[in-house]
């Protein structure tokens, strides 16, 4: 393979692979999709049937947006009212980064 060749096969290499990456999500996001998405929508607002049904509270309602960061750790962690507890079934980083991504639609 002339270097030319290699070159062009490099950089193709190098696009599409930085194309992928910009697909990708966080591990946050990976795990708010996973465990809480099905009750809290994609997008926060618990718009989801099982939501509906269980009455979850959207990202937008005053109760809370007034809550800090650490009061959404804990309860994911300890679970709350009918949410599951998720102490140890996932690390408290991915806890963290979880509330990290709710607290996006807060915003």
């Amino acid at each position: 393979m002339s270097n030319a060749s290699r070159s062009h096969v490099i950089l193709a290499s190098a696009i599409l692979l930085a194309g992928a990456m910009s697909f990708a999500q966080t591990s946050g996001e990976a795990t708010y999709k996973a465990k809480c998405e099905s009750c809290h929508g994609p997008d926060g607002m618990a718009s989801s049937g099982i939501g509906k049904i269980m009455k979850v509270k959207p990202a937008n309602d005053p109760d809370v947006r007034k809550q800090t960061e650490q009061t959404m750790i804990e309860a994911v962690r300890n679970g709350e009212g009918k949410m599951q507890a998720y102490k140890g079934s996932l690390t408290d980083a991915q806890i963290k980064d979880s509330v990290d991504c709710f607290r996006k639609f807060i915003k």
